[in-house]
């Protein structure tokens, strides 16, 4: 049903912190937007299948991550509501020549979760909310292009929060 490489993750264990719900959130997240993307499923339909079937399940003998799903529902809702702001804001900082439309559905799925945290969740520090899509992206595609989703989320980070970026000096 994914693209790429094995979604699955870890076996999940009692001692899961925030931080690991919150990245099984993502990915769940970026997940489910690719499946919007791709299959045209609606929000309610995607939040029942993840909520119901994927989150914190054994889904064809590996167990997922359990993940935050109000967490889940507030970046797959959020990308879904604010998708006609960020789809500009993430193409004018991809190269040129290379709209978002002319980018894979899972990377799409990628840029617009992350910059939506960016723009929405500043109680996540902007080098985290880079750093986690990073790891999202490279759990489906290659070097290059989990690169190239680094750059374009640290060059939106920059932009979006150029605050956090001036009190650290860089």
């Amino acid at each position: 049903m994914w693209p790429g490489k094995s979604v699955m993750a870890r076996p999940a264990t009692m001692d899961d912190r925030k931080a690991n719900r919150r990245g099984a959130a993502r990915l769940a997240a970026v997940q489910a937007l690719y499946q919007m993307d791709i299959a045209g499923a609606g929000l309610n339909e995607i939040f029942a299948e993840f909520e119901g079937h994927w989150l914190g399940r054994e889904v064809e003998g590996a167990e997922y991550l359990p993940a935050e799903a109000a967490f889940f529902r507030d970046i797959v809702s959020g990308v879904v509501r604010e998708q006609r702001k960020l789809d500009p804001l993430i193409d004018t900082t991809l190269a040129r020549g290379w709209p978002l439309k002319r980018i894979e559905a899972l990377l799409r799925a990628v840029l617009r979760a992350g910059a939506y945290e960016l723009d929405h969740r500043r109680d996540i520090p902007a080098r985290v909310v880079v750093s986690e899509y990073a790891d999202v992206a490279n759990a489906f595609v290659d070097a290059d292009e989990t690169g190239m989703v680094n750059a374009v989320l640290d060059q939106l980070a920059r932009q979006m929060r150029s605050d956090e970026f001036e009190r650290q000096g860089q």
